[in-house]
C-alpha cells in the first residue's frame, strides 16, 4: 500500500508537471530528459488509460500518437508533443472546426478522457494531492468513489481550492471534463430528456465529433435563454437541468477554453482582439465582451458571446471575475440572503447590481475591484438590450415596429427609450416597466460612460462644455442638461440625453447627487423606501414631487428640506423644466390636453407654455399640476432655464444682484419686467417675460410676491376672486375708496399696497395684461393697430391715437383707462418711459400723482428732451378733450362747472369725451371774470397753453379743420407750435366763411382781451413795454391789456414798433368782433365795455347819462307832486 501511495504521488507529480507546462503554454523539447522514475510512472499511467481502448500491449510506451490518432497527430500536432499523451489530447481537442478528425481517433480520445475521469488511480491521485481540500469540502468527501464523482465535485468547487498543486491538477482535469458534456458528472442524467426534446444531440456514444459535444451544451444554453425571453411560448426546461446548465456555465467561467462552443466560435477573434489577454479568471471573456460590437468580430462569435452574457444576466456567478471581486461585498451587505425572494431572482445580475448600488448610494464602502466589475456589466446591459429578457419579451412589438436594425452599441435600447418618451407613438406598459427596471439596474446616472450611445453622441459636448468635470463624475449629466438647447449642444447628444433623462426623472434615486443629498429628507418627509426597493403604491416621480413641495415651504408652513437637499432639488427642477416629458406627474395628468391643445407645439419649451395658455380649458387634474408648477416658477423663475438663458445679458447688466441670491422669491422676474425694454433685452427674453406676465393674470397665486404680500387682504376683502387682474381691481378700488374717504386706517395692509402698486405699473405696459380691455378692443386692434407690436404700451397708445374711430365698448374702456392714468400719471407707461430722465431732472421730488403737472410746468425748459416734450403735449391734448381727464382742473372748478356749464353736463355721458365743451364754457366765463379764484387760475393756464398750440383747443380744431388746412397749412406743419396757427386764423378772420369756426376765433379774441398772456404773439411783441410801462400792474382781468391801450393812446409814451403794430391790429379785430358778434346780454356788454380801449370814455359817458337821468327824475318828481296836491285841494 505504501508503494502504491508512492506510485500515486509520483503519478501526481508527473501530471502536475504536464499540467504546468500545458497551462503555461510550454511544450517539452525533444532533448529534454525526464527523471527515469517519472518516465516509468508516466508509462504506467498511459498503459492504464489505454487498457480499455486497445488490445493488450506493452504497458510502457503506449502513445495516442501511435494508435488510431497517428495520422491526425502527425498532421495537426507538433512533433515534440507526440510523446506526451496529454499534449496530444489538448492539441487534437483544440483543432479548428474545419479540420476533420477520423472517427476512430474521436472514439479513442473519448475513451481516453472517460478513463481519465473514472479510473480509480486518478481518484487516488486526487485524494492524495487534494487531501486537505477534500476534508474541507463536505460535498466532495461524501461522494461515492470509483465512478468519477470525486473529480467532478472537485472541478465544481475548484474556486474554493487554495492548495496550489490540487488547483493545478483539477484545472487540467476540468479542461478534459468540459470537452464533452457526457463527461460532466450527473449532467447527462439531469438533461437527457431536454436534450432529446430540443434535438440538441445524442447522448449515446456514436459518430459525434468532439466539436459537436460543445454544441450540445450551447444548444441547451440557448434554449434556457429563449425560455426566459419567450416564457410560455418556449419549451420549459426541467429545473434540475436548468441548475445543471447554469452550473456548467459557472464552472467554465474561469477559463475561456472550458466553454467549448464559445472557444471554437471565437478562436480567431481571440487572436485578433485579445492576443495579449492571459487565460484564466475570465479575462479572455471580458476582452471579447469589450470588442463584441467591433465590425471585425465574426457573427458566430458575437452570438456565442451574447448567449454567455445572457446567462450572466440570469446568474451573476457565470461571470468569474464579478463573482470573485464582489464575493465579500455581497456577503457584507447580505445581497443573497433575502428570504422573501426566490433563489432565481437572487442570482440575477440586476438584483446583485441593485443591492450593491444601493450600498454605494448610501455611502457604504464597496471595494474598488467590485465597483470596477459592476461598471463593466452595467455598461454591458446598456449596450445590448437583448441581455434583458424582460425587454426582449415585452418590447418585441416596439422593436419590430420602430427599432429594427439598430442592435449595436445601445442604439436599440435608446430607440426603445425614445418610444417610451412618446416620440414614436404609444408604448406598452410592460415594455415601459422593463425599460425602467433596466435603467435602474444599469444606473447610468452615476456614470455617463455606462451608456455607450450617450457617451459617443456627447463626446464633443463634454470636451467643450464639461471639460472641467472629472471623467465619469455624475455631474457630467447635470452639465449636459445645463447646456441643453445651447449652441454647444449637438442634435444627436440632445436626443440621447433626453431619452435617458426621461427614465431618470421617473425615479429620483437614479440621480446619485440628488439621492445622496436628499435621502434623509425623503425618508423623513416622503416615506421613501430603500434605494433598491420599489412600491407599486408610489407612482413615478412621487418622491421628487414631495421633495419640491417641501423645498419651497416657508417656516410658517411647516417642515422644510435641509439646505443641501433644497439646492439639489432646485437644480433638478431647473433642468427638468426644459421638457414637459421630464415631469412624470405633468405628462401623466396632461396627456389628453397635450394632444388636444398642444399637438402642434413641438418647439423647445412650447408645450408647457401652451398648457399655461389654455389653463382654463384643461381638465381639473392637469390644471392643478400646471397651476402648481406655474406657482413654483413664480417663486423661482430660474426653473425656466430657457428663459434665464435668453435673458442672460439683461440679468448680467441689470439684475445680477438678485440673480445671485440662492433664494429667489420672485425678485428676479420683477427685475426682468422692470428692465424689459433695456437695450440688452432681446426678443426671446422679452417674449418669455411677457408670456409669464400673461400667465400671472390667470391666477394671483402665480405672482409670488403679490401672493405673499396680499393673501390675507385677498381672503378678507376679495374672497372667491381668483384672476389676478380682478384681484388687483378689487384691492385698488378699496385703496382708492379709503383714500377718498380720508380713513385713518386703510383696510388694505401697507405691504400689500406697495406690491399692488408694482402690479398696477406692470399691467400698464401691455394691453394683454389687462384682459378685459384687450378682449373689448380686439377688433379695433386688428383694424387700426395691426402693425403695432405688443409691449411698451404701444398698442394702448395706438388705440388712444385712434380714439375717434373705436367701437363703443372699446372707446368706453380706453376713456376709463385715460381717466385713471390722468389721476395717477405713474400708471401711464409711455409717459413714464419716454420722460424717465426728465422726471429725474425736474420732478424728482414731486409726488407721483403730480408728475404730469410738474412736467407741464417744465415743458418749455431749454433742457427738456424733445421726445418727452412731445409726449407731454400729447397728454395735454388728451386732457383738453374733457375736464374729467384733468384732475387738477376738475378739483379747482368743481363748483363752477355745474354752475355755469350745466346744460353741457346734462347732455354728456360717462364714457364719452365732451370734446372740450366744458373747458370752452369755462374759458368764456373767465373772459367774463365770473370764475372762482382757483378755477380762474387753472383756466388761465389752459388758455395760455392752448394759445401756443391750437391742438389744445378741441373746439377750435373741430370747427376750423378745413380753414387751418387751407389758410394756415404752413403754420400747422411747424414742428414747434408757438401760436402761429391762432395768429393766422385771427389775421384771416375776414376770410372765414364757416360760422362755427369764425365764432371760435372771435372767442379767442374775446379771451385775449381778458389777459394778454392768452395772446402769445402780442405778449411776445410787447414784453419790453409791459416791463417798462406796466410793471406795477397785476396780471389778469385785462389790467395789463388796459395799461398797454392807455400807453398806446398816450402820445407821450413811445411803444416798440412791433408792439404798437400788434396792438393796432388787435383793436381793429376787436372792433370787427364787436360788429359781427354784438353782445348777447348785459354781462357780455359789461365785459365789452370793461375790456374796451375807450373804457374810461365810455364809463364817463355812462356816468353823465346817469346824472342827467337823475336830474330829470328830480325835476319830474317835483311837477308830479304839485299836480297831486292841486287835485287834493279840489
Amino acid at each position: 500500500m505504501a508503494a502504491c501511495g508512492r506510485v500515486q504521488l509520483l503519478l501526481l507529480l508527473t501530471t502536475q508537471f504536464s499540467c504546468v507546462f500545458l497551462t503555461l503554454g510550454f511544450r517539452p523539447q525533444p532533448n529534454v530528459n525526464l527523471h527515469p522514475p517519472l518516465i516509468a510512472i508516466n508509462r504506467q499511467l498511459k498503459a492504464g488509460a489505454a487498457s480499455s481502448v486497445s488490445q493488450p500491449r506493452r504497458a510502457s510506451g503506449w502513445r495516442l500518437a501511435e494508435e488510431a490518432c497517428r495520422e491526425d497527430a502527425s498532421r495537426h500536432c507538433p512533433k515534440h508533443t507526440w510523446n506526451n499523451n496529454l499534449a496530444v489530447l489538448e492539441c487534437l481537442q483544440d483543432t479548428k472546426e474545419e479540420i476533420d478528425i477520423s472517427t476512430d481517433c474521436n472514439h479513442l480520445l473519448w475513451n481516453y478522457k472517460l478513463n481519465l475521469t473514472t479510473d480509480p488511480k486518478f481518484e487516488s491521485v486526487a485524494v492524495e494531492v487534494c487531501k486537505s481540500t477534500i476534508s474541507e469540502l463536505k460535498e466532495c468527501s461524501e461522494e461515492e468513489r470509483g465512478k468519477g464523482y470525486l473529480v467532478s465535485c472537485l472541478v465544481d468547487h475548484r474556486g474554493n481550492i487554495t492548495e496550489y498543486q490540487c488547483h493545478q491538477y483539477i484545472t487540467k482535469m476540468a479542461s478534459i471534463v468540459f470537452s464533452d458534456y457526457r463527461l460532466i458528472c450527473g449532467f447527462m442524467d439531469k438533461c437527457k430528456e431536454d436534450i432529446n426534446t430540443l434535438h440538441c444531440g445524442s447522448i449515446t456514444t456514436g459518430d459525434k465529433d468532439l466539436h459537436s459535444q460543445g454544441e450540445v451544451i450551447a444548444c441547451l444554453e440557448k434554449a434556457l435563454v429563449r425560455e426566459a425571453e419567450q416564457q410560455d411560448q418556449a419549451h420549459q426546461i426541467k429545473d434540475t437541468c436548468k441548475k445543471a446548465i447554469m452550473r456548467v456555465a459557472e464552472l467554465s467561467s474561469d477559463d475561456f477554453h472550458l466553454d467549448r462552443y464559445l472557444y471554437f466560435s471565437c478562436r480567431n477573434d481571440r487572436e485578433r482582439f485579445c492576443e495579449n489577454a492571459q487565460a484564466g479568471e475570465g479575462r479572455v471573456y471580458k476582452c471579447l465582451f469589450n470588442h463584441k460590437f467591433e465590425e471585425a468580430m465574426s457573427e458566430k462569435c458575437r452570438d456565442a458571446l451574447t448567449t454567455r452574457q445572457k446567462l450572466i444576466a440570469q446568474d451573476y456567478k457565470v461571470s468569474y471575475s464579478l463573482a470573485k471581486a464582489c464575493k465579500a461585498d455581497l456577503r457584507k451587505y447580505r445581497c443573497n440572503l433575502d428570504t422573501n425572494l426566490p433563489r432565481a431572482r437572487e442570482a440575477r445580475l440586476s438584483y446583485l447590481l441593485l443591492c450593491l448600488e444601493s450600498a454605494v448610494h448610501r455611502g457604504r464602502m464597496v471595494s474598488g475591484e467590485c465597483q470596477g466589475e459592476m461598471l463593466d456589466y452595467r455598461r454591458m446591459l446598456m449596450e445590448d438590450f437583448s441581455l434583458s429578457p424582460e425587454i426582449v419579451l415585452h418590447c418585441r412589438g416596439e422593436i419590430e415596429s420602430h427599432c429594427s436594425g439598430l442592435h449595436r452599441k445601445g442604439r436599440t435600447l435608446h430607440c426603445l427609450m425614445r418610444v417610451g418618451r412618446g416620440d414614436k407613438g404609444l408604448i406598452d406598459s410592460l415594455c415601459q416597466n422593463a425599460l425602467q427596471a433596466l435603467i435602474q439596474s444599469a444606473d447610468p446616472g452615476a456614470d455617463y460612460r455606462i451608456d455607450r450611445a450617450l457617451n459617443e453622441a456627447c463626446e464633443s459636448v463634454i470636451q467643450t462644455a464639461c471639460k472641467h468635470i472629472r471623467s465619469g463624475d455624475p455631474m457630467i449629466l447635470s452639465c449636459l442638461m445645463e447646456h441643453l438647447y445651447t449652441e454647444k449642444m449637438v442634435e444627436d447628444c440632445e436626443h440621447r440625453l433626453l431619452e435617458l433623462q426621461y427614465f431618470i426623472s421617473r425615479d429620483w434615486k437614479l440621480d446619485p447627487i440628488l439621492y445622496r443629498k436628499c435621502q434623509n429628507d425623503a425618508s423623513r418627509l416622503c416615506h421613501m423606501h430603500g434605494w433598491n426597493e420599489t412600491s407599486e403604491l408610489m407612482p413615478p416621480g412621487a418622491v421628487f414631487s414631495c421633495l419640491y413641495r417641501h423645498a419651497y415651504r416657508t417656516e410658517e408652513q411647516g417642515t422644510r428640506l435641509t439646505r443641501d437637499c433644497k439646492v439639489e432639488v432646485q437644480r433638478v427642477l431647473h433642468q427638468r423644466a426644459l421638457d414637459v416629458k421630464l415631469d412624470p406627474e405633468l405628462q401623466k395628468r396632461c396627456m389628453t390636453d397635450l394632444g388636444k391643445w398642444c399637438s402642434e407645439k413641438t418647439e423647445t419649451g412650447q408645450e408647457l407654455e401652451c398648457l399655461q395658455d389654455h389653463l382654463e380649458d384643461l381638465v381639473q387634474d392637469c390644471r392643478d399640476v400646471v397651476g402648481n408648477l406655474t406657482e413654483l416658477e413664480s417663486e423661482d423663475i430660474q426653473i425656466e432655464a430657457l428663459l434665464i438663458r435668453a435673458c442672460e445679458p439683461v440679468i448680467q447688466s441689470h439684475c445680477h444682484d438678485v440673480a445671485d441670491n440662492q433664494i429667489d422669491t420672485g425678485d428676479l422676474m420683477e427685475c426682468l419686467v422692470q428692465n424689459k425694454h433695456q437695450k440688452e433685452m432681446n426678443d426671446k427674453c422679452a417674449v418669455g417675460v411677457t408670456h409669464f406676465q400673461l400667465i400671472q393674470m390667470k391666477d394671483f397665486r402665480f405672482s409670488y410676491k403679490f401672493k405673499m404680500a396680499c393673501k390675507e387682504d385677498v381672503l378678507k376683502l376679495c374672497p372667491n376672486i381668483k384672476k389676478k387682474v380682478d384681484v388687483v381691481i378689487c384691492l385698488s378700488t378699496t385703496v382708492r375708496n379709503d383714500t377718498l374717504q380720508d380713513l385713518k386706517e386703510h383696510r388694505v395692509s401697507l405691504k400689500c399696497r406697495k406690491q399692488l402698486r408694482v402690479e398696477e405699473l406692470e399691467m400698464s405696459e401691455d394691453i394683454r395684461l389687462e384682459p378685459e380691455l384687450h378682449d373689448l378692443c380686439k377688433k379695433d386692434i386688428s383694424r387700426w393697430c395691426s402693425t403695432v407690436m405688443f409691449g411698451n404700451a404701444q398698442v394702448i397708445e395706438c388705440l388712444k391715437d385712434n380714439k375717434q374711430h373705436l367701437t363703443h365698448p372699446c372707446h368706453q374702456k380706453v376713456f376709463k383707462l385715460q381717466e385713471t392714468e390722468m389721476m395717477d400719471p405713474e400708471l401711464d407707461y409711455q409717459l413714464m418711459r419716454v420722460c424717465k430722465q426728465m422726471i429725474k431732472r425736474f420732478c424728482s421730488e414731486s409726488d407721483a400723482k403730480n408728475m404730469l403737472h410738474c412736467l407741464k410746468q417744465n415743458k418749455n425748459s431749454e433742457l427738456m428732451d424733445p421726445k418727452c416734450k412731445q409726449m407731454i403735449t400729447k397728454r395735454q391734448i388728451t386732457q383738453s378733450t374733457d375736464y374729467r381727464l384733468n384732475p387738477v382742473l376738475r378739483k379747482a372748478c368743481k363748483a363752477d362747472i355745474p354752475k355755469f356749464c350745466q346744460n353741457i353736463l346734462s347732455k354728456a355721458s360717462d364714457d364719452h369725451e365732451l370734446e372740450g365743451q366744458v373747458i370752452s364754457c369755462l374759458k368764456l366765463k373767465y373772459a367774463d371774470q365770473r370764475l372762482s379764484t382757483d378755477c380762474e387760475d387753472q383756466i388761465r393756464v389752459i388758455l395760455q397753453e392752448s394759445a401756443l398750440d391750437y391742438r389744445l383747443d378741441p373746439q377750435l380744431q373741430l370747427h376750423c379743420t378745413v380753414e387751418i388746412t387751407n389758410l394756415c397749412a404752413e403754420e400747422a406743419a411747424a414742428q414747434e407750435q408757438t401760436g402761429q396757427v391762432e395768429e393766422c386764423l385771427k389775421n384771416n378772420l375776414l376770410k372765414l366763411k364757416n360760422e362755427p369756426c369764425k365764432k371760435e376765433v372771435l372767442n379767442m379774441l374775446k379771451e385775449s382781451k381778458a389777459d394778454i398772456f392768452v395772446d402769445p404773439v402780442l405778449h411776445t411783441a410787447c414784453a419790453l413795454d409791459l416791463k417798462h410801462h406796466c410793471a406795477a400792474i397785476t396780471p389778469g382781468r385785462g389790467r395789463q391789456m388796459s395799461c398797454l391801450m392807455e400807453a398806446l393812446q398816450d402820445k407821450r409814451v413811445r411803444l416798440q414798433p412791433e408792439c404798437k403794430k400788434r396792438l393796432q391790429d388787435r383793436i381793429e379785430m376787436w372792433g370787427y368782433a364787436a360788429k359781427v358778434a354784438p353782445a348777447e346780454g348785459f354781462a357780455d356788454l359789461a365785459v365789452q365795455v370793461m375790456t374796451s380801449p375807450s373804457k374810461n370814455y365810455i364809463l364817463l359817458m355812462i356816468a353823465l347819462a346817469v346824472c342827467v337821468l337823475f336830474l330829470v327824475g328830480l325835476l319830474c318828481g317835483r311837477i308830479t307832486k304839485r299836480v297831486t296836491r292841486e287835485l287834493k285841494d279840489r
